[in-house]
């Protein structure tokens, strides 16, 4: 887009702003505030014009925007174009502009709820993690035996040569776990205290140190300790343990029933609100402006930055790519259903949303209180919820069928759609 600026538009700004600095102007050779305006036109004029210039393109661009009903996507190229001897002003400003869509309709479209209850197996499973999880080890006098944590030292070498963390003196190796390249934790099942066995093994195709993937490596092994876990009992301590101060084990499994009831009522929200947004973005394709994808794949790249500690770790922009088109895409097609559809946001889903939130909390009442005094938490909350709106909406337009579900499907990442 060309935009032209009158020059006698900017010849009286730049007189203006001449005589406003001429009020405290110093030179040497005049008192303050009495330096003529020819002089200063003269040593300034031209800082002034650009100054003038510049501030036309911020003000003008919009007004530009506005009357050719344009909506850009992103911040534009200017390309100044001046002529001081012909007097033109003009400058072209390079932009991707939104996409202009219609929504598809979704008539004749399905959306597949998942259907689920916790039931008392999945309750005892999830009761003998927890026992698992405050297991103690004792030292036993017998070979080692899938599930025991050995006491070890190692020493790796590949072709013959040590190699940077493939020894150590004092390691515990829970058999079984899998935490071991292929090989160890099994090749060390019967082995007793004081044992010493050569482990002659190979690193797997995919292993994280580049040198090192599908190389052959043997490990010189001595055997210190083997001990077996000890599981606590269901007992008042162990209610305890877990916050139920009068150890009513009765309580206490209603409680664990509640989280997980808790649990896969978000599991369930998630996953219908994963595959309504497949569903939008399967109807309605979009040419994306590439400048909010750059952007996306910006805001992605520091988000992961954050979670692994990376400070300014270098990221390839692929890893990020599908994720940040899906998301582009989702915030334009969600923007215009709610805009088409005047839907807005419900202050008491927001409410509900943040009491749920909270109720993970010993004292509820004080994260309810910090996400209401905090604007920009509420606000994120209120995107969430205007989200949850849109999903509603669209589940009332479309054919639902029921897809049942256990416990462990919802809630185990690797069963995700």
């Amino acid at each position: 887009m060309t935009v032209g600026l009158p020059s006698d538009r900017i010849d009286e700004e730049v007189e203006k702003r001449l005589r406003t600095f001429a009020r405290t102007a110093r030179l040497p050779g005049f008192r303050p505030g009495k330096v003529p305006v020819k002089i200063l036109r003269q040593r300034y004029g031209e800082q002034l014009r650009r100054e003038v210039f510049g501030d036309l393109i911020q003000s003008s661009f919009g007004e530009a925007l506005t009357q050719q009903d344009l909506h850009p996507a992103g911040a534009p190229k200017i390309e100044p174009e001046i002529d001081e001897e012909q007097h033109s002003y003009s400058y072209t400003a390079l932009f991707e502009v939104l996409p202009e869509f219609q929504l598809a309709s979704l008539e004749g479209r399905v959306v597949k709820r998942p259907v689920s209850e916790v039931t008392e197996a999945d309750l005892n499973e999830l009761v003998e993690r927890l026992r698992n999880q405050r297991r103690t080890w004792h030292e036993v006098d017998r070979p080692a035996q899938d599930g025991d944590l050995v006491t070890l030292s190692f020493s790796g070498t590949v072709d013959g040569e040590a190699f940077q963390g493939g020894s150590s003196d004092n390691a515990q190796v829970e058999l079984g776990s899998g935490r071991m390249i292929p090989g160890f934790e099994s090749g060390l099942i019967g082995a007793s205290a004081g044992d010493q066995r050569t482990l002659d093994l190979q690193f797997p195709e995919d292993y994280p140190t580049e040198h090192l993937r599908a190389k052959p490596v043997s490990f010189a092994v001595t055997v210190k300790a083997v001990a077996e876990p000890k599981l606590p009992e269901i007992d008042a301590d162990f209610a305890r343990s877990f916050g139920v101060e009068d150890g009513d084990v009765g309580r206490f499994r209603e409680d664990v029933r509640r989280n997980m009831e808790r649990e896969l009522k978000q599991r369930v929200q998630s996953r219908v609100k994963n595959r309504v947004m497949d569903l939008l973005l399967e109807a309605n394709e979009i040419d994306l402006p590439r400048v909010l994808i750059t952007e996306e794949i910006r805001a992605l790249k520091n988000q992961a930055r954050q979670r692994i500690g990376g400070g300014r770790m270098e990221l390839p922009d692929e890893l990020f790519e599908e994720n940040a088109r899906r998301r582009v895409a989702l915030g334009l097609i969600i923007a215009e259903l709610v805009k088409v559809n005047d839907i807005t946001v419900d202050p008491n889903r927001v409410r509900e949303a943040v009491e749920d939130m909270a109720a993970t909390y010993e004292q509820p009442e004080e994260v309810i209180d910090y996400y209401y005094r905090n604007k920009e938490h509420l606000r994120s909350v209120e995107s969430l919820t205007l989200e949850d709106q849109v999903v509603d909406w669209v589940m009332e337009r479309v054919g639902v069928e029921d897809d049942p579900m256990s416990f462990q499907e919802l809630t185990n990442p690797s069963h995700s759609d």
